[in-house]
């Protein structure tokens, strides 16, 4: 089984070619939802969470309210590096757990991780290869403001990741999201045939 990465910046298409994948009949575990439960009360990362950030991040029911968290995270770049160091190890222990899981239970098919973070968090170094969703940076910003981001807001969520041309070095497959979603899902289609033609060949 080929352990597949799916990264790319913020609002830059990755989540639009996860769901092609799925469709197309590949597992693809989504790891940022991943991080966000492990940040729930009783789960790995909470605890340590709460301590770092203290109680004004939680919201009346004691979870962690992700919207207060963003706000102090985004605004000061050394409290996103310690939001990072407690959830990426613990994401990476479990993206790795499921692979090994799937591997068990038979699959063929190449499987993949899709993370925002996936590069950051290092998760990239242990897989087969990684694809790189990605988009113009004027595309990145005019789609996070049609979500209802402020033009600054959206300009502090792009500039606290990785810059795309970092990303795409180290791509070994690339989609180009800038068109529509028919030309996207060409790209997803013939890098689909392309691996199942890898994996027919082993």
């Amino acid at each position: 089984m080929l352990r597949f990465g799916l990264t790319g910046g913020i609002a830059s298409g990755k989540s639009a070619v996860a769901a092609m994948l799925r469709e197309l009949g590949f597992s693809v575990l989504d790891a940022d939802s991943l991080a966000h439960k492990l940040i729930e009360p009783g789960q790995p990362a909470y605890d340590d969470v709460l301590r770092e950030f203290g109680p004004a991040i939680l919201a009346r029911d004691n979870r962690v309210d992700r919207a207060k968290l963003s706000a102090v995270v985004f605004n000061d770049r050394a409290k996103l590096d310690r939001l990072n160091a407690i959830v990426h190890p613990r994401v990476a222990e479990v993206v790795m757990r499921q692979f090994d899981d799937w591997q068990r239970s038979g699959m063929r098919d190449a499987a993949f991780v899709e993370a925002a973070l996936l590069i950051e968090a290092g998760i990239h170094k242990n897989l087969d290869g990684l694809v790189v969703a990605w988009c113009t940076p004027e595309q990145q910003l005019e789609r996070l403001i049609a979500r209802g981001l402020s033009e600054a807001e959206a300009r502090r969520r792009i500039a606290a990741q990785l810059p795309v041309e970092e990303k795409l070095r180290l791509a070994t497959e690339k989609i180009d999201c800038s068109g529509s979603l028919d030309q996207t899902r060409r790209q997803v289609e013939a890098l689909a045939a392309k691996l199942r033609r890898a994996q027919a060949a082993r």
